[in-house]
């Protein structure tokens, strides 16, 4: 079998003992990481090794958004706050989408992802055969479920999300997996959260869920089911190890006790919950309770940008200023909420760099000011570098399941200039056939 010997890089782990290479190696057999080491010597390359020199570069986890939507309307109607925005723009998008402007816009989402360090995404949408068929083509690792409503919505159905789960779990040799999505409480009705759980649990899949975003979200749970909206969860088990709560911005005291106790795992999305005027989550009272905080974009209609650097340094920023309190999420623990925690919330063996590991690798390009000044034997150096300075442009090469998706920012895959030729064709097309149904 061939191997990727990936040499002299700066090879930051994020492993449990935070081990660090000054000018490390990483091999890669099949889609696994089989060593990790200190140094090149005593490894002799076959002729059929393929040989990356890393000179200059961190070589690291791939990261993982942990609350993704493909989007088609990036920058469209986007002054609106959530309710209306939904209302005049994410859900006549969505009701509008057919299969082949839901496969170009999720290339074009997906290839925006790798190109700023993302390996792996979490992604809710309709139209998952598509999204499933675009990232085997470009090479990404992707989690998918559907925008479950009840039907009066005119999104999907559990049944839809239970045949998207046979069409297409396992596909690319476990690159794609498909979980249960809903949408949101405001959407669903307690016999829909029952009835999701029983599939997720019939099908032995996870879990996607939309939950405590908004103020307006918890006001009407109230006044609809007496019962706020994680409470709400809990009561019919929607909640648990395998479900992923995306934004839980408005959680009280109980509530993040009921994540604590189920094992659930949040999704915090900073930009997102900024751009909305949604507020900002209590992440340090979820990390003391003990719950397991991954990071996600949301989507680029509602933040403009997947870039996942950029997720790092408003998540610690915004904790820091809200609370006048410098300590907060300093960048080692941000960096292993975008890798180490992400992995653990979709049971995935990644987000770190161990023998053992699937190969979800990339390499960072240091040689530009971004990076200047840095000390290469320094860690905490690095991490700040990485999560206060850097952003996507710094990502030069990404291997995902052990295969080079990306060299030199160049997609080796998929045609990026006709990705972007066919994704404002389909958005040009389903904005057409827009149709807005306010509340």
């Amino acid at each position: 079998m061939s191997r990727i010997i990936i040499q002299n890089g700066m090879i930051l782990t994020l492993d449990d003992a935070g081990t660090y290479y000054e000018s490390g190696v990483v091999i890669v057999e099949g889609n696994r990481i089989t060593a990790v080491l200190p140094s090149i010597e005593g490894i002799e390359a076959l002729e059929t090794d393929e040989i990356i020199d890393a000179t200059d570069k961190i070589v690291m986890p791939g990261l993982i958004d942990l609350h993704y939507h493909t989007a088609i309307g990036k920058g469209y109607l986007d002054h609106l706050p959530l309710w209306e925005y939904l209302d005049e723009c994410w859900y006549p998008l969505v009701r509008a989408i057919d299969p082949e402007a839901a496969y170009w816009s999720a290339l074009a989402s997906y290839t925006e992802s790798i190109k700023s360090g993302c390996t792996t995404v979490n992604d809710m949408y309709r139209q998952v055969d598509s999204l499933a068929d675009a990232a085997l083509d470009i090479g990404i690792r992707a989690v998918l479920c559907n925008d479950v409503a009840l039907d009066q919505h005119n999104l999907d159905t559990l049944d839809i999300n239970h045949q998207a789960y046979l069409n297409n779990h396992g596909r690319g040799n476990g690159l794609i997996q498909v979980r249960v999505g809903i949408e949101w409480l405001p959407l669903a009705s307690p016999e829909l959260l029952r009835e999701a759980r029983a599939l997720a649990n019939t099908l032995g899949t996870g879990i996607h869920v939309h939950l405590n975003e908004s103020q307006t979200e918890v006001d009407y749970c109230l006044e609809q089911f007496g019962r706020r909206p994680t409470e709400l969860a809990y009561d019919t088990g929607l909640l648990g190890p395998d479900t992923v709560a995306a934004h839980c911005v408005w959680l009280d005291d109980t509530e993040i006790s009921m994540m604590a106790e189920t094992g659930t795992h949040i999704s915090h999305n900073p930009n997102s919950n900024a751009k909305l005027g949604n507020g900002i989550a209590r992440v340090p009272e979820m990390l003391a309770a003990g719950i397991n905080v991954g990071l996600g974009h949301d989507a680029v209609e509602c933040n403009n940008s997947a870039d996942m650097f950029e997720v790092m340094k408003y998540a610690s920023l915004l904790q820091r200023a809200s609370r006048v309190d410098a300590s907060l999420l300093p960048a080692d623990d941000v960096l292993r909420m975008a890798t180490r925690n992400g992995a653990k919330a979709l049971g995935h063996q990644t987000g770190q760099l161990t023998t053992g590991c699937l190969a979800d690798i990339i390499l960072i390009d240091t040689n530009n000011t971004i990076f200047t000044p840095l000390l290469r034997d320094n860690a905490v150096h690095m991490s700040s570098h990485l999560v206060f300075a850097a952003n996507g442009s710094v990502v030069d090469t990404s291997i995902i399941n052990g295969e080079i998706v990306m060299k030199g920012r160049v997609l080796t895959k998929v045609d990026e200039a006709q990705i972007v030729r066919e994704a404002n064709a389909a958005f040009r097309r389903i904005k057409d056939k827009m149709v807005v149904v306010r509340r």
